[in-house]
C-alpha cells in the first residue's frame, strides 16, 4: 500500500492500514512532514500498535498462523511526480492513496499512477464530488481499456473518491447517536458492535449475530493494555453455535441496528398543516368573536320572538353593517343592532389578522423552522458548514430529531436545512441564551463540529454545566488537542459519554477500507483482534456459491451475515420463510434512497446461496484473505 499526502491524515491512514489490516506501507510526504511529528500513529496510537506486534509475534511462536503487523517505509518527494511514485513502488503496489489537502495534485497524481500501473486500486481525497464522480468514471474507464476492453468489472483496479466530509460525518453522526464511532455501515443501515456481559454461570443473550466470545479473564473492552499476551482463553471471533452455548460466563459481541426510539419526526415535505396555518391566539380570538355572534343571535331571537334562523340572519346583518336600521323596532332590538355593528367593529382587525397570518406561514413554510415547544430527545448540531451539513443530513436520514445552531445566516447548510425541515437557531452559540434555544436541557447528544477548535469547546463546557449527563462529541482539528480535551471532560465528568476525535482520526478507516477494496464495508475491533466486514458476489467465490447458509459458515474465518436483494427482482423470498428481517419493521421515512429494505438478516441456515446473489459477511483478516484470494496472489509473489 503506497500513502501520498501532506497533513495528518497520511499519517492516521498509514497507521490504519498497518495496524488493523497488517498490510505493508510505503508513506510518501513533503521533506518537511520529517521534522513534524506525526499527529496519530506516532503518539496516540504508539501503544496499541507496539502491543499489536506482540501480540503477533507472540501469535506467530505459538504456531497460530497470524499474519505479521506490516511495516512501514518513508520516501521524502516535494509533490507526487512520476519519479516519487515510481521510488514508492507504485509498479508493483496494490492500491495507492492520495489525501493531499489539493484537488488538481491529487487529479494529476492518480493520473500518472493510472498509466504506470493500470491494475492499481486508486483512492482519491477531493472536496469536489461532482468532480470527483467525473475522475472516478474517467480513471476506471482507462483502466478497463488499459486491461483489454471490458467494462473492468472482473479487475480490481477500481477508483474511489472520498472527502473528509462525507467520510467523518458518519462517525460523528454514529458516536453522538451510538456513543462510538466504531461502526459498520451498509444500505443506510447503521450497525454496532455491542459487548454484552453475562450473570455468572449464564450466557449473554445474543443480537443480531455473535461476533465474538470475549477473553475469559474479563479483559475486554477497547484494548488490551495490561492483558496476558500468552492468555489461552483470548477472544474467539466468529464462533459456530456449540461455542456460543458452552462460554458459560464469557462476554459475547454482538451486532445490534442503531435506532431511534423517540419521538416521531415532523414530516420533511407536504401540504402545511392547518392548525399551523394561524397562531394559538388568534384561533381564540376567532372562538371568541363566534361565541359573540351566537350569543346576539339567540339574545334576538329571545327579544323579538322572530324564528332563530331569522335572528341569526338579522344579526349577520347588522355584524357587517348592511343597512337595516332597527327604526320603529323596540329599544331591546335596536341594542341588540348597536352591539352587534360593534363587534363588527372589532372583528375586522381579527380578520386581517388571520389573513396575515395564513400567508406569512405560507411564506415561511420553506423558511428556516424553529425548535417546537416541548422537543426532547433531540442532537443539538452545531455548525453548518461542509461537515455540519453532512451530518445534519445523515442524522435526518436515520430519522433522528435534530436542532442546528449556525451563526452565520448564509452557511452553506441553511438551504439543506429548510429542504429537510430541520429547526435552526441563528446566532453565536458562545452567547448566552442560543443553546436554551436550540433545547439543550432536553436534548440526548451535543455535536460540536464548527470550524474553531475553541468554540466547540466552550459549546461542550457550556452544555456540561447546564447537563451534566450530557453526551458530547467534538470535532477537534488537533490530535493532541483532542486527546486532552478527552481525558480532561471524562475526568470531570466520569458518568457522561464524551468524545474528541480529529477529522483525520474519522477519515482515515474510510479511506482505509477503500485501499482494501471497494467490497470492505469497515472494520471493529475484538480485544487484541480485528473482525472485518465486507460486500461480496457469492458467484466469484466457489467457498459460498451453491452451499447453505450453514455450510457457507466457517467458524474463526467468515460468516454470512446479511442478503443484499436489493437488485435481485423475484428473489426476495426464496428460502426465507419465518425468516424476516429484523429492520423491516423499521420506518424509512426521511431515507433519501430506501436502500436499507434491500438487505435481509437473520437468513435461516436452510438458505441456498446462488450466484446471482450478493452478501454481506463478517471475516477475520486471514479468513478474508482466503476467500478473496489474497493469500494464493502473495504466496506466488
Amino acid at each position: 500500500m503506497v500513502v501520498c499526502g501532506d497533513d495528518g491524515l497520511a499519517h492516521r491512514l498509514a497507521g490504519e492500514l498497518r495496524v488493523v489490516y497488517g498490510e505493508q506501507v510505503t508513506l510518501v510526504v513533503p521533506p518537511a512532514e520529517r521534522s513534524v511529528r506525526p499527529p496519530v500513529v506516532g503518539r496516540a496510537r504508539a501503544t496499541t500498535a507496539a502491543l499489536l506486534d506482540r501480540v503477533t509475534a507472540a501469535v506467530n511462536r505459538a504456531g497460530a498462523g497470524g499474519e505479521p503487523v506490516g511495516g512501514e517505509r518513508v520516501v521524502e518527494a516535494a509533490e507526487p511526480n512520476e519519479e516519487a511514485l515510481a521510488a514508492a513502488g507504485v509498479e508493483r503496489a496494490a492500491a495507492l492513496a492520495l489525501v493531499y489537502d489539493d484537488d488538481e495534485t491529487n487529479i494529476r497524481a492518480a493520473l500518472t499512477a493510472r498509466r504506470l500501473n493500470p491494475r492499481l486500486r486508486l483512492v482519491l481525497r477531493l472536496y469536489n464530488r461532482r468532480l470527483g464522480q467525473h475522475i472516478e468514471e474517467l480513471l476506471d474507464q482507462a483502466a478497463a481499456l488499459a486491461a483489454g476492453g471490458g467494462d473492468g468489472s472482473g479487475s480490481d483496479a477500481s477508483t474511489t473518491v472520498l472527502s473528509d466530509a462525507d467520510t467523518a460525518a458518519p462517525a460523528l453522526a454514529a458516536t453522538a447517536v451510538a456513543g462510538t464511532s466504531k461502526v459498520v455501515q451498509t444500505d443506510g443501515l447503521l450497525l454496532r458492535a455491542v459487548e454484552r456481559t453475562p450473570r455468572p454461570g449464564q450466557v449473554a443473550e445474543p443480537g443480531l449475530a455473535t461476533l465474538a466470545l470475549l477473553s475469559a479473564n474479563g479483559n475486554g473492552g477497547g484494548g488490551a493494555e495490561g492483558s496476558d499476551l500468552d492468555d489461552e482463553q483470548g477472544p474467539l471471533l466468529l464462533p459456530d453455535a456449540a461455542a456460543v452455548r458452552g462460554a458459560t460466563g464469557r462476554g459475547t459481541v454482538v451486532l445490534e441496528q442503531v435506532s431511534y426510539s423517540g419521538p416521531a419526526l415532523p414530516p420533511s415535505r407536504g401540504a402545511v398543516p392547518f392548525a399551523s396555518l394561524f397562531s394559538r391566539r388568534l384561533r381564540w380570538s376567532l372562538a371568541g368573536m363566534v361565541g359573540c355572534v351566537v350569543a346576539l343571535a339567540v339574545a334576538l331571537w329571545l327579544v323579538t320572538g322572530v324564528h332563530p334562523l331569522s335572528a341569526f340572519y338579522l344579526t349577520l346583518l347588522d355584524l357587517f353593517a348592511i343597512d337595516n336600521p332597527a327604526i320603529g323596532e323596540s329599544v331591546g332590538r335596536q341594542i341588540l343592532q348597536l352591539l352587534s355593528g360593534l363587534v363588527g367593529l372589532l372583528l375586522l382587525p381579527v380578520l386581517l389578522a388571520a389573513v396575515l397570518e395564513a400567508l406569512g406561514t405560507f411564506r415561511t413554510a420553506s423558511a428556516l423552522r424553529k425548535p417546537p415547544r416541548g422537543m426532547g430527545g433531540h442532537v443539538v448540531l452545531l455548525g453548518l458548514g461542509k461537515i455540519g451539513t453532512r451530518v445534519m443530513t445523515r442524522l435526518r436520514e436515520l430519522n433522528i430529531p435534530v436542532v442546528c445552531v449556525e451563526s452565520d445566516p448564509d452557511a452553506r447548510g441553511l438551504a439543506t436545512a429548510r429542504r429537510l425541515r430541520v429547526p435552526v437557531v441563528l446566532g453565536d452559540v458562545t452567547q448566552e441564551g442560543v443553546l436554551e434555544a436550540a433545547k439543550i436541557h432536553r436534548a440526548h447528544a451535543l455535536l460540536a463540529v464548527t470550524s474553531a477548535d475553541t468554540t466547540n469547546l466552550e459549546a461542550a463546557l457550556y452544555a456540561r454545566s447546564v447537563r451534566p449527563d450530557l453526551r458530547v462529541v467534538l470535532r477537534l482539528y488537533d490530535d493532541d488537542f483532542a486527546t486532552a480535551v478527552y481525558r480532561t471532560l471524562r475526568a470531570a465528568h466520569p458518568r457522561a459519554s464524551t468524545r474528541s476525535r480529529s477529522v483525520s482520526h474519522l477519515a482515515a478507516p474510510a479511506f482505509a477500507g477503500a485501499m482494501m477494496g471497494r467490497q470492505i464495508l469497515g472494520a471493529i475491533p475484538v480485544e487484541r483482534r480485528v473482525l472485518l466486514f465486507a460486500a461480496v458476489d457469492v458467484g466469484r467465490h466457489p467457498q459460498l456459491d451453491g452451499k447453505t447458509v450453514a455450510e457457507a459458515f466457517r467458524a474463526g474465518a467468515w460468516r454470512v451475515l446479511a442478503l443484499d436483494k436489493g437488485d435481485l427482482p423475484g428473489r426476495s423470498g426464496r428460502g426465507l420463510s419465518g425468516g424476516g428481517s429484523r429492520d423491516e419493521s423499521a420506518s424509512d421515512e426521511g431515507y433519501e434512497d430506501g436502500r436499507h429494505s434491500g438487505l435481509v438478516w437473520d437468513l435461516p441456515d436452510s438458505y441456498v446461496l446462488s450466484g446471482a446473489d450478493r452478501v454481506v459477511l463478517a471475516a477475520t483478516r486471514t479468513g478474508l484473505a482466503e476467500l478473496l484470494g489474497r493469500r494464493r496472489e502473495r504466496a506466488g509473489a
